[in-house]
């Protein structure tokens, strides 16, 4: 990944780079000979930001520069009665006007897995209501999921006493007790709805993103946060389950070694493109659980791993963590090796399809490089 010295190494680029969405000026109408109807449908299809066929990514209209145009409220569109109508959804809605009685549900954005997410208006302000859904609370990991949401819950409530210097949601209402969170709802479109792009955003959204992280991890909220990542005993998890090799334990132990008295970062812990939104202002930044003080290129480690066919993106990333010197590239590199170890552990499983075969193949390589990177660094002490 990296060489001894403080250039990029070249196996630390991907073969191949993904698609970037196209950005232009609108081409001249065309007479296809398709019903008035069907096009009227694609160009409603374009204006919301949908691509025909259920496309994993929201694409811009034709012509719209990144993170500028005027989007359309949030709040407005025909109420989504089949949907709120679930069961489950219901059970979280009665949760939601205990803590805030204003609240008009309007569309489900989320009903299934361990959150529900309806979007509404509280007055004439768009919001979002964020539940732990009633499977996850009998789910047998429940105490971990309940805790992980009042992490969130008690972030937001730091952010309104120590507002840190990038955009996020504003806390409307939160329960910590029954599991709900009520936030501003920002205009905007997700920079990927997918854990794992398969189209990589702009150069320029890649670039507005990173500025973000970076300006975050500069900053060092004076209280309400804690370690939330244990690296020796992750570690050793790691090894126990086969992930990591004695020599990979033996490396790692010793990068550690020499970081016990580097300052931690605050990091936001999550950092992947599905939990930004890329709004008029600039990216937002949203599903803050797991946000706390950890060494310091957890973010970028993070957005390094997800952006596996992006070489200019991870050159850039690259590029960051080992500016500031071999120490905090070091710490870099152990968060790297975590981070691959936990996207490893999460999509190898033995119901995995075909397309998420080649993205465990895709990590493997991945972590093929760290380790190379992880060796040669050990060397260099």
């Amino acid at each position: 990944m990296y060489s001894t010295t403080t250039t990029t190494s070249p196996a630390l680029r991907p073969p191949a780079p993904l698609r970037h969405h196209a950005v232009g000026g609108p081409a001249a109408p065309v007479r296809t000979g398709r019903p008035l109807d069907q096009r009227a449908a694609e160009q409603r299809a374009a204006l919301d930001g949908r691509a025909p066929g259920g496309a994993a990514l929201l694409p811009r209209p034709l012509g719209a520069a990144p993170l500028r145009g005027r989007l359309p409220h949030p709040g407005a569109g025909r109420v989504d009665t089949g949907a709120l109508q679930s069961p489950v959804v219901r059970a979280a809605m009665a949760r939601v006007t205990r803590i805030c009685p204003a609240f008009t549900p309007r569309q489900v954005l989320r009903g299934a897995g361990h959150h529900v997410l309806v979007a509404g208006t509280v007055g004439r302000i768009p919001v979002v209501a964020k539940c732990l859904s009633p499977s996850a609370e009998r789910h047998p990991d429940d105490l971990l999921l309940a805790e992980s949401f009042r992490r969130e819950v008690a972030a937001y409530r730091t952010f309104v006493r120590h507002r840190p210097p990038v955009r996020l949601p504003k806390l409307v209402a939160a329960d910590p007790d029954r599991c709900v969170l009520l936030l501003e709802r920002v205009p905007g479109r997700p920079a990927s709805r997918e854990r794992h792009p398969a189209d990589a955003p702009t150069p320029g959204e890649v670039r507005a993103v990173l500025g973000s992280i970076r300006t975050l991890n500069l900053w060092r909220p004076p209280t309400g946060f804690h370690r939330p990542l244990d690296y020796a005993t992750e570690i050793a998890r790691y090894h126990a389950l086969g992930l990591l090799t004695d020599r990979d334990t033996g490396d790692l132990q010793q990068l550690l070694h020499g970081l016990a008295h580097v300052p931690h970062q605050f990091c936001h812990g999550d950092a992947l493109l599905s939990n930004v939104v890329l709004a008029p202002s600039g990216p937002v930044l949203v599903d803050w659980e797991r946000a706390g003080w950890y060494l310091p290129g957890y973010d970028l480690a993070v957005l390094w791993s997800v952006l596996s066919g992006d070489t200019a993106a991870r050159r850039q990333i690259s590029q960051l963590a080992q500016a500031p010197g071999t120490v905090l590239r070091d710490a870099f590199l152990v968060n790297l090796i975590l981070v691959l170890m936990r996207e490893l552990r999460l999509h190898d499983v033995p119901s995995a399809d075909e397309e998420q075969r080649i993205l465990i193949r895709r990590l493997h390589d991945d972590t093929a490089m760290a380790r190379r990177a992880v060796r040669a660094a050990v060397g260099t002490r």
